[in-house]
């Protein structure tokens, strides 16, 4: 398994390039805002071929790539019903304006080919399968993605902007709201195993017991209804 992240542009979001092995096809996850470069060098430097982009929500900061990208390789991408207006009308999304110096550097639009997911699908994409979760909470659309347990690695959670190292995605953009990012947090994260690594939209990998530990949203979302804080102002 070869998995490449590197953060991108003004948010520093991770953009992940997924393939069994280098020389093979890929599956590319959540081309930010100026991940153009970055995914070029990765597809270059282990000779990868994308088959397909796939998106964990609609925020600019993680789909600001995605027409290029797609563009470039003629190749589809995927994301929920619920966050696709997003890729058209990213103001809309975060109910403020991104801001002129970077607007000259955003693709709005949808690529040429744009598919939906649905809620706990499998995407066979080169290869590999990811499962997919709809994770609603840090918007309505929000999806994870995760990979089973190999020979070489144990399962990979690509969780977005739901779950970080040692916090969790804002909930007070439009869509956002704290009880679905705590629902979502018990339905997806609580039952995978504590050694299941996850690599999230911003900040370093970390593993969901290291989280189960030391997290305290998470430790919230596992008391029940009616627990928890309103979660950080983390992310976009």
């Amino acid at each position: 398994m070869l998995i490449a992240g590197f953060p991108a542009g003004s948010w520093g979001t991770n953009c992940y390039v997924v393939a069994p092995a280098a020389g093979e096809e890929c599956v590319i996850i959540d081309p930010g805002h100026l991940a153009t470069q970055g995914v070029e060098e990765t597809l270059a430097r282990h000779r990868l071929k994308p088959v397909a982009v796939i998106l964990s929500h609609g925020h600019i900061d993680h789909v600001a790539s995605v027409v290029p990208v797609c563009g470039a390789h003629d190749v589809p991408a995927w994301i929920h019903p619920e966050d696709r207006y997003m890729l058209s009308d990213p103001e809309k999304a975060l109910g403020r304006a991104i801001g002129e110096q970077l607007m000259g550097e955003l693709t709005v639009g949808e690529p040429a080919d744009l598919r939906e997911l649905t809620d706990g699908s499998a995407l066979r994409l080169a290869g590999l399968e990811f499962s997919v979760a709809h994770a609603p909470g840090h918007t309505k659309g929000s999806v994870t993605f995760r990979l089973p347990e190999a020979t070489d690695i144990p399962s990979v959670l690509f969780s977005g902007d739901l779950l970080f190292a040692g916090s969790v995605g804002r909930t007070d953009l439009p869509g956002g709201s704290t009880a679905e990012l705590y629902e979502s947090l018990a339905r997806v994260c609580l039952p995978l195993d504590d050694s299941t690594v996850v690599l999230s939209g911003h900040g370093p990998q970390t593993t969901i017991g290291r989280e189960r530990a030391a997290n305290p949203y998470l430790g919230e979302a596992a008391r029940g209804p009616g627990a928890g804080d309103p979660a950080p102002r983390r992310g976009l």
